[in-house]
């Protein structure tokens, strides 16, 4: 048998059979390459393609032999077994060890029978809330503001972020972003609002798609990180602003009629691009469109929304994954977590599972049961073309990206870029500029160093920059306090303790002895707004007022004292009272009567030179 012909171009061979494949060749466009690849694989193959889940790195960035503590199987089951390919990835150390683990991983997919490459995607994690659920804080990545507080600078600025965190995502292996969040923040006591860019929906479509630049460029190549744009259709008008990830929060309700602004976001991501969609698990109450009930189930459920809204209205053809665990109960650290399978709960998993493929979806997020799948497979109640069509559209998204022609890292770029001081920089100072000046009644920002100072909440090392710390405010000049912005705790189901939500007012107690304060001495408060507060009662005794969006202690301090000029504005408005939110409607932006601060609000400070 004669030796194969030498092929002068770069290129992998896959599935190890000496031979250069159609889906093998780079000069092949990406669709030639997903049709040949499709008509080559395995029915257990192609359903793998269609499950997406989390995925944990193991020390030193080695590749877990054994389940996690939130990933279901081990790394070899899932990849060689199961064939998975899609997996968001949870807690990563270094750049090195992240970009060692990612490179582990590519390497133990070769061994698949047609070497079908992984992506990697991750929640958030440039930024400082650490949730399991939505996302993690910045590790060894450069840190910035969280979507909130980057809402408040302008696009160039979202625009450097983006672009910045698409490299560092790139020098690690992370080829898929499950971000931007475009959901408009119009219900003031909602949990998840802080990965928004905002109620204002003309805000929030200039930010994502300065965003959607950032990480995907002009279109999706080599050296593009694909976003997952979310929540589809609008994930915002929450009843009572209770949050889907838990049964009392199931309903999504419309008492303004304005599911067409929610939507607004979502058609210009489409127009930029996006290569993916996630819908919501909330599930619509009292919805019509086109003057036809919706049908009250989740949206990962509901044809109307994705095959019909999605699919045909906005013409939108790219990869649609279901949040996470729609099938099967979340069980972790001794809770549960039921399956958000609103509308739909007496559905067996099997059950379900057709309904989210007739829905219009191609991949289930956060589940990993092929079995499910393949059985309905073989026993004709999903044909293969389904399987085909979603398929196809998921491999030529790999091949879009370059993975199939090379999936590894440099490690030592990785350790180089990722996290370096450039980019710390570069964060450090979004940090301090994002801050939102309320309210300077006595102009006294920016301060001046040299003061006696109290402190609550703030470090005393950062502080030191402002002058002397001293123990008790009767002995300062000055107390500057920084707050969380309140909640009811609850710690029934998973990670219910992580999703802050319910009332939005101060304790009591609290207010009272930081009035106690003030009346000795100058006031500055600083409340981290992960959603709206009601600030009214800290208005009324604060010198200073300031509102934050992921701003370290230091930065805090460079902000007050002028060495980064604070110029951030408010992403929504903050209402007087809470009678004042239980009377607006869910889904209508800046809704409150006689809000404390509009939507926009910021006071302006004189910038002063670095010193």
């Amino acid at each position: 048998m004669a030796a194969p012909v030498p092929i002068a171009i770069p290129w992998r061979d896959l599935n190890r059979n000496g031979i250069l494949d159609p889906y093998e060749d780079p000069r092949l466009d990406p669709a030639a390459r997903t049709a040949d690849l499709l008509g080559r694989l395995s029915i257990e193959e192609k359903v793998g393609l269609m499950f997406h889940t989390v995925i944990e790195s193991g020390p030193n960035g080695t590749l877990l032999d054994a389940p996690g503590a939130l990933s279901k199987s081990s790394t070899r089951t899932v990849v060689l077994e199961k064939h998975l390919s899609h997996f968001n990835v949870h807690a990563l150390g270094s750049g090195r060890d992240a970009a060692r683990w990612a490179n582990a991983l590519q390497r133990l997919a070769e061994q698949t029978p047609h070497g079908i490459p992984v992506t990697i995607s991750t929640d958030p994690r440039h930024a400082f809330i650490e949730n399991a659920g939505t996302s993690f804080t910045a590790g060894a990545f450069s840190q910035w503001p969280e979507p909130l507080g980057l809402a408040g600078l302008d696009d160039d600025d979202i625009r450097a972020f983006a672009d910045i965190a698409r490299r560092e995502y790139l020098a690690v292996g992370i080829r898929m972003a499950l971000h931007p969040q475009v959901d408009l923040a119009t219900e003031p006591r909602w949990g998840r609002q802080l990965h928004t860019f905002g109620a204002d929906p003309d805000r929030t479509t200039r930010a994502l798609t300065a965003y959607i630049e950032g990480f995907q460029g002009p279109e999706i190549g080599a050296s593009s990180v694909a976003c997952v744009t979310k929540h589809f259709p609008g994930a915002g008008p929450q009843q009572d602003g209770e949050d889907a990830h838990f049964p009392y929060g199931r309903e999504q309700v419309y008492p303004g009629g304005a599911f067409d602004l929610h939507l607004a976001p979502f058609r210009a991501a489409v127009a930029c691009g996006t290569a993916g969609m996630m819908p919501y698990y909330g599930m619509p109450v009292g919805l019509e469109l086109d003057g036809e009930p919706v049908p009250p189930v989740g949206f990962g459920y509901n044809r109307r929304i994705v095959s019909d809204l999605l699919r045909e209205q906005l013409g939108f053809d790219g990869l649609v994954v279901t949040d996470w665990e729609l099938v099967n109960d979340n069980i972790a650290h001794g809770q549960v977590l039921p399956a958000k399978a609103w509308g739909v709960e007496h559905l067996t998993p099997s059950e379900r599972m057709l309904a989210i493929l007739d829905a219009g979806c191609d991949q289930f997020g956060g589940e990993e049961c092929v079995d499910v799948l393949c059985e309905l497979v073989r026993d004709g109640r999903v044909p293969e073309s389904r399987i085909d069509a979603s398929a196809r559209r998921i491999l030529e998204l790999k091949f879009r990206l370059g993975l199939f022609d090379d999936p590894f890292v440099d490690e030592d770029e990785a350790e180089r870029l990722v996290g370096n001081a450039g980019f710390r920089a570069l964060g450090f100072r979004a940090q301090g500029e994002s801050l939102a000046v309320l309210q300077d009644d006595g102009r006294m920002l920016p301060l001046e160093a040299g003061a006696r100072v109290y402190v609550e909440g703030l470090s005393r090392a950062a502080a030191a920059a402002l002058g002397t710390v001293v123990d008790r405010p009767a002995e300062a000049d000055l107390a500057v306090v920084r707050l969380a912005a309140p909640y009811e705790p609850r710690d029934d189901l998973l990670f219910e303790s992580l999703f802050h939500q319910g009332s939005l007012e101060f304790r009591p107690g609290l207010l009272a002895r930081l009035a106690g304060i003030a009346a000795d001495v100058p006031l500055v408060v600083d409340v981290a707004l992960e959603r709206p507060a009601i600030l009214e009662p800290l208005a009324r005794i604060a010198s200073v007022l300031t509102a934050s969006f992921g701003t370290s202690d230091e930065a805090f301090v460079a902000a007050l004292t002028g060495v980064i000029h604070p110029r951030g504005s408010l992403p929504f408005e903050i209402p007087r009272s809470m009678e004042a939110v239980r009377r607006s409607r869910e889904d209508v932006p800046h809704d409150t009567v006689d809000p404390l601060f509009a939507f926009g609000h910021r006071v302006v400070v004189s910038a002063v030179a670095s010193r």
